[in-house]
């Protein structure tokens, strides 16, 4: 029987069929390791796996949240193939990119919202949902401890428990103080929709106390400094929206008041978004100067009280203390206490989030998934399994590989260790040759060979590029599409579908391709009708044209036709009336 590496075509998202014996088309190869190593495949010709019987009962899938992740799981589900219940504290998903805009009055909250139980009904999914709150997941016995969100009454019916086959842990995250005196106690918070509401209500309240006549002129500068700490995405957006707010209909309403007003970023970082390309973070600085919003980089905010905040120079060490009137915290998020309570049952301390393998499968947990920014995909180093790829990539047993014999298996490397593509990339290699001829200084490509410790020190410094998928709206709605494309499948499949098969002798393929985050580009939008923008391909926008760009992007992402006409229409009622000031 002929041996090969373990194939997935390029286009294929799942690999259909099972391999099996007595199937003489079938070429099964053996698999490495049991944790998800690399692992063989069954070809295309391998018979598709017999349906699971009509009168078989279905499987409890459960799932806990509505946010980007799970409502993409969702909505991508066959869930006539499941007994699905969902499981959430609120019965909406919310569209958070918009949040900033929302604070201000650019964008109403209804507008950004849609009940999942509208969801469900258009796409006539069989979906029972519970407006409830998970407070304890219990991996052993299977069940999952809820609390009801709309109210308890004395003799505890609020309290339910629920059984599952599977789960999928869809619960985001929390934002995270780093134990920041005072900023619990003092601090707005941008995470959600009643987030948004509270600020617009205080910026509101700020310049109505403002506006009163026993105010000194330098109280009423401390009320109107509105303070923005953690110098992100959402916090920039926020203070954009903010100075928009101001010179466009704050000015008008309030003319007395108008030169108090003061808007500062405080960023630990050296440059404010420095997840961006530096040139997009250089043209916000610059923007952000011209627009007179104060950035004070390098600064560290070490506590908060009620009237002031006290942040402390990283390089000078020296304490400064600056009065506020309000305070939005966005510096960064952290892990809710039921995923704390889990991962401490499961084994997994000292982390920030539910690490999972490449199929999204919490590790060391049957049947649960985590998805979104509540988990981290764990990705497989090469280093640990390069002995094995060594001997998968030897078909003739020489104990050598030659350029040919790299190049057969590097489409299937590339997919089982995507940090080898990006590696390549990084260095500007063209091919495989310039990776092993870069270790080895070998300039005859056509007749390079190399033994296992030649290969090995040609992938030394491939893992370094193994990095976690940052916490983002586009990450969770990958990997909850891509779940959904797994659980479509997953009953047809008589084994673990992500990990290898444990047939008889050892042989064995995987189903399913491991996720990959594919990343589409990013916005920062900087107030002014100005945006920046990384887009495929490294290439980066600013300007009036980019902020048109994000308008349509964005009206486009909308999860139905009805949000994406409100969203439309209140930007179409901020260009000809302006934004409501009301405190409503």
């Amino acid at each position: 029987m002929g041996f090969s590496f373990f194939t997935y075509r390029a286009g294929a998202r799942l690999l259909d069929g099972i391999a099996r014996p007595g199937v003489s088309t079938a070429a099964l190869l053996f698999a490495a390791a049991s944790g998800g190593g690399l692992v063989a495949y069954a070809d295309s010709a391998a018979e598709s796996a017999p349906e699971p019987s009509q009168g078989a009962p279905k499987k409890k899938l459960l799932v806990l949240g509505t946010g980007w992740a799970g409502t993409s799981f969702l909505k991508n589900l066959d869930c006539s193939q499941y007994e699905v219940k969902v499981i959430s504290p609120r019965n909406y998903f919310a569209f958070t990119p918009l949040l900033p805009s929302v604070t201000c009055g650019t964008v109403e909250p209804r507008s950004i919202i849609e009940p999942v139980r509208r969801m469900f009904e258009k796409k006539n999914k069989d979906v029972t949902f519970c407006e409830a709150e998970c407070f304890k997941i219990d991996a052993n016995k299977k069940t999952v401890h809820c609390r009801s969100a709309v109210g308890t009454n004395l003799d505890g019916n609020g309290d339910f428990m629920l059984d599952y086959d599977y789960l999928v842990v869809a619960l985001g995250a929390t934002v995270s103080t780093f134990n920041t005196p005072g900023v619990l106690e003092h601090c707005c918070f941008l995470k959600e929709v009643e987030d948004a509401q509270k600020i617009r209500r205080c910026v509101i309240d700020c310049f109505e106390k403002a506006s009163l006549p026993n105010i000194s002129a330098e109280e009423k500068r401390k009320i109107l400094h509105f303070v923005v700490i953690g110098g992100g995405p959402t916090g920039v957006e926020f203070a954009a929206e903010m100075h928009d707010f101001l010179v466009e209909d704050l000015v008008k309403l309030y003319p007395a008041i108008q030169d108090f007003v003061k808007i500062t970023i405080i960023q630990s970082g050296e440059h404010i978004l420095n997840m961006f390309d530096e040139r997009i973070a250089a043209f916000a600085e610059q923007k952000f100067q011209r627009d007179g919003i104060e950035v004070c980089t390098g600064f560290r905010v070490i506590k908060v009280s009620d009237d002031s905040i006290t942040m402390k120079s990283k390089s000078a060490g020296k304490e400064v203390s600056v009065p506020y009137g309000m305070a939005v915290w966005s510096a960064g998020i952290g892990t809710r206490p039921v995923i704390m309570d889990f991962m401490q049952q499961i084994g997994q301390t000292n982390r920030r989030a539910l690490a999972t393998n490449e199929w999204l499968r919490v590790r060391e947990c049957e049947g649960v998934y985590a998805i979104g920014d509540c988990a981290t995909v764990s990705q497989r180093k090469i280093m640990d399994d390069i002995s094995m790829v060594f001997k998968m990539a030897d078909k003739d047993n020489s104990g050598t590989l030659t350029l040919k014999e790299i190049n057969d298996v590097l489409e299937d490397i590339c997919i089982r260790y995507p940090q080898v593509e990006l590696y390549m990339k990084s260095m500007h290699m063209l091919d495989i040759a310039d990776l092993i001829k870069g270790a080895i200084g070998d300039s005859h490509k056509e007749s390079m060979v190399v033994d296992i410790e030649e290969f090995k020190k040609a992938l030394s410094h491939v893992d370094s590029q193994v990095k976690n998928a940052p916490a983002t709206a586009q990450v969770a709605a990958q990997q909850g599409q891509y779940l959904a494309e797994c659980f479509n499948k997953m009953e047809k499949c008589k084994e673990d579908p992500e990990g290898p098969l444990r047939m008889t002798g050892g042989s064995g393929r995987h189903f399913f391709r491991p996720f990959r985050y594919k990343h589409f580009g990013q916005f920062a939008p900087l107030g002014g009708e100005q945006a920046a923008a990384e887009l495929p391909g490294d290439w980066v926008s600013m300007g009036h044209s980019t902020q048109w760009l994000w308008y349509s992007v964005y009206a486009s992402k909308q999860v139905s036709w009805r949000t994406r006409v409100l969203v439309v229409s209140d930007w179409t009622r901020r260009f000809i009336f302006g934004r409501d000031s009301s405190r409503i």
